[in-house]
């Protein structure tokens, strides 16, 4: 049974959501983050990543970087650049790239339904990244970034989701990149309670985006308690921001390899040792590759594409040996060309689908001599994972469009 709550959202005043809503923190360096600042002053990436109203000098993780991140959230609280819900809401969250849509809803998540396994993942975090949204949170007193979770498709969810999608949106604005959002407010007294109603029937929500911010917000959690060891479990740190999305609605992309070197072959080796485990076939002149069924690769050398087809010998059913990801590590990047650990190894690196086949081109032409185009993961296959008690690679998933930040916040501070 999952505890999916409605909660008093603070968001931006109606006419500002625009200027405000922001890509998440991490998609951005610091000299990405300051011009998006600098351009747009009310971008919540002011208050996502603050060291933007510092000089370069200053470090990203000093005090004072987090100290402004507070000040100038509730600043542009007070100034009324936001406004707070009366009483506890869901909202509908519609996002549309490319003409294609996705429609989740905007609610809080149980820190002890993520505790009690209902509210699976399926990667491991990093204990630096999420030092610092610990401390992000904690400062901002708030969460600022919602989660990306997804569940298996309701009916009843998609039903009050279709009748509120008839009615006029509070918000309907698209950004600079071209995706298009929509949110509606879902205040009726039935309808809320029949989306807690219908999320309470539901025994699986996955994490599809966003496990350090989950981590973090977790980890605020249990430091509250720890201080505060009378809680009810009502309290706001009991709970963390998120999006929920079914999973008919979500499209993963590929999440594509480029390798610096040949680990010492030339070419011609190269090719006779993947032949080992693949069928390999040339592709036309100047004719890229993007795989088409699972266990397929493209794969870009010195400029040349080929279409590799794995085996069945190599292709287990195990659901997270069978992941495309990890055949390709397991009988290609660390027998072949000798990456072990993907994670630290620095002649790998990792490019997002949204970025098309012509990147991995420019970057096989510019510093790398190999390029793999990948299959996207599916969602069942993140889910079998998840349900597994099983980690996927990292790097096996890229989630687009993004959730923005700034057009929902969940203040921790109790009332």
């Amino acid at each position: 049974m999952a505890e999916i709550r409605p909660f008093c959202a603070y968001r931006p005043k109606k006419g500002l959501e625009g200027r405000i809503a922001a890509l998440p923190y991490d998609v951005y360096n610091r000299a990405e983050a300051k011009a998006e600042v600098q351009k747009e002053p009310l971008s919540f990436l002011s208050v996502d990543r603050a060291e933007t109203q510092f000089d370069d000098s200053v470090d990203v993780y000093a005090d004072c970087v987090y100290e402004k991140a507070r000040e100038l959230l509730w600043k542009r609280i007070e100034e009324g650049y936001f406004v707070q819900e009366e009483s506890p809401v869901y909202y509908i969250y519609e996002l549309i790239m490319d003409g294609r849509s996705q429609t989740g809803i905007t609610a809080c998540a149980s820190v002890d339904d993520y505790l009690g396994q209902v509210i699976k993942k399926h990667e491991n975090t990093r204990a630096d990244k999420e030092a610092d949204r610990i401390r992000h949170v904690e400062a901002c007193d708030a969460q600022t970034g919602p989660i990306f979770l997804a569940y298996r498709s309701s009916s009843v969810i998609n039903g009050i989701v279709a009748a509120y999608k008839k009615e006029e949106p509070l918000y309907d604005f698209t950004a600079e990149d071209g995706i298009t959002h929509r949110v509606w407010r879902i205040g009726r007294a039935q309808d809320v309670d029949a989306i807690h109603a219908a999320f309470s029937e539901i025994n699986e929500i996955y994490i599809a985006d966003g496990h350090h911010r989950c981590a973090s917000a977790v980890k605020v959690s249990q430091m509250r308690r720890q201080a505060k060891p009378g809680y009810t479990g009502e309290e706001p740190f009991n709970f963390f921001l998120s999006v929920l999305f079914p999973d008919d609605q979500l499209m993963i992309m590929d999440y594509n390899r480029v390798v610096k070197d040949l680990n010492g072959y030339t070419e011609e080796e190269f090719l006779g040792k993947i032949g080992e485990s693949f069928d390999i076939e040339e592709c036309g002149e100047g004719v890229s590759h993007r795989p088409e069924a699972k266990a397929v690769f493209g794969m870009c050398l010195d400029g040349k594409w080929y279409r590799l087809k794995a085996r069945p010998e190599i292709c287990p059913t195990d659901p997270v040996k069978g992941l495309d990801v990890s055949i390709l590590q397991d009988s290609l990047l660390g027998p072949v060309l000798g990456i072990k650990d993907p994670k630290t190894d620095k002649r790998i690196d990792f490019v997002g689908g949204i970025r098309g086949m012509k990147e991995l081109e420019r970057r096989v032409n510019e510093d790398c001599r190999v390029a793999f185009a990948m299959y996207p993961t599916s969602i069942s296959e993140l889910f079998a994972v998840a349900d597994a008690g099983e980690l996927m690679p990292p790097k096996s998933t890229w989630f687009e469009p993004k959730l923005r930040s700034g057009l929902f916040i969940h203040s921790l501070r109790e009332k």
